[in-house]
């Protein structure tokens, strides 16, 4: 793929698709691929509640997607530290510090989630495949934007496709409970609200996160379409995932890894390992653009100031240190309760310093024209 200079409008797959990607791969992560999350966040609302509740946080993340990728197009922001420079003035250091403890969260969860495939699937323990996938972090992120687009092209195609097969195999296989889960609580239970914008809100930072993908966007009407179209391509896998998860309801709500229980029920071994692979580029490709984020941080940053952007060797080094603290916290803590105790932390705090300011801010500076320089 070629990349674009900024400005400079991009393909077709760069201006419209490639956003969607991006967040998508930020989104689905370890417990949004393994279902854990969706087992935490909607489960508890009933099968046609959690379904309501997934469509809510949808709508949520095209709305803040279409407004972010607008102003980061306006005014030419495509690292989170100059967006929050325009957006928060002289309090954008909160985001810095909500961004690193997200960061630190989200990659822990990744490493937790990595952890534990590798000792259901290869009896590994969980070490093994914490660092397994710290290192292929690295070296996807280390080299840099082009790299990281690649990754976001490729592991979204195989992503989908696997949750395609793997759901219609699901619908054949597992029909007659999906059914039967769906029939059991026919009736919206309370917490589907709470659940729909607690989801969105603690992933909507992804939003911020892919602003470097945005170099090839060529007008605001780009950016709108990207955003709007961002919110459907993040969420259709879960959602499919969430359908087929409904024949284990509601006992499937307690699984550490609710998609182990329906590939033990599917009895397919190669089914097995193919979602095991799926799930392993799924969370890559989360951290990679978590890290990839904060090196353009820094390479924003130095760049303002007349120095050089960090090259390969700077990279490495930042993206070291910043996984070696996020993977002891996912040995430590393990997968259920980093989601269970962080995510709604995370949600209450970016609902603070990112949606309420665009919602606000960010909206009256996208509608009032911009003063002449």
């Amino acid at each position: 793929m070629s990349a674009s200079a900024p400005g400079t409008k991009g393909s077709w797959f760069q201006r419209y698709l490639l956003p969607g990607f991006a967040l998508k791969a930020v989104i689905i992560g370890g417990g949004y691929a393994t279902g854990r999350e969706l087992a935490e966040f909607f489960v508890p609302a009933g099968p046609i509640g959690g379904l309501i509740a997934m469509g809510l946080a949808m709508l949520i993340w095209s709305v803040v997607a279409a407004i972010s990728f607008a102003l980061a197009h306006q005014w030419q922001a495509l690292d989170y530290r100059s967006f929050f420079q325009k957006l928060l003035g002289p309090a954008w250091p909160l985001f810095e510090i909500a961004y690193l403890v997200f960061v630190v969260l989200i990659l822990a969860v990744f490493g937790a989630a990595a952890g534990a495939i590798g000792a259901a699937t290869f009896g590994w323990p969980p070490v093994a495949g914490t660092l397994a996938l710290a290192v292929a972090i690295l070296v996807a992120s280390a080299p840099g934007e082009a790299a990281v687009e690649e990754l976001f092209r490729y592991a979204s195609f195989l992503i989908y496709a696997t949750y395609i097969i793997f759901i219609l195999i699901a619908f054949v296989r597992l029909g007659d409970g999906i059914s039967a889960g769906l029939a059991m609580q026919p009736a919206v239970k309370p917490g589907w609200l709470e659940g729909g914008v607690t989801y969105a809100a603690y992933n909507i930072v992804g939003a911020v996160v892919v602003l470097p993908v945005l170099r090839h966007l060529g007008s605001r009407r780009d950016a709108m379409i990207a955003g709007a179209i961002a919110g459907p391509l993040a969420m259709l896998p879960a959602l499919l995932f969430f359908t087929a998860m409904l024949a284990f309801y509601p006992a499937i709500g307690s699984a550490a890894l609710p998609s182990e229980v329906l590939l033990g029920a599917i009895a397919l071994p190669w089914l097995g390992l193919l979602f095991q692979v799926m799930i392993f580029a799924a969370l890559w490709e989360s951290g990679v653009g978590a890290v990839h984020a904060i090196n353009e941080r820094i390479a924003g940053a130095l760049v303002a100031r007349g120095r050089a952007a960090p090259g390969l060797k700077g990279r490495l080094l930042s993206g070291s240190i910043i996984l070696a603290g996020c993977m002891l916290v996912a040995v430590e803590v393990g997968l259920v309760d980093l989601i269970a105790q962080g995510y709604r932390f995370l949600a209450w705090l970016f609902l603070a310093v990112f949606l309420v300011p665009l919602l606000t801010i960010g909206v009256y500076r996208l509608l009032k024209p911009e003063p002449l320089p």
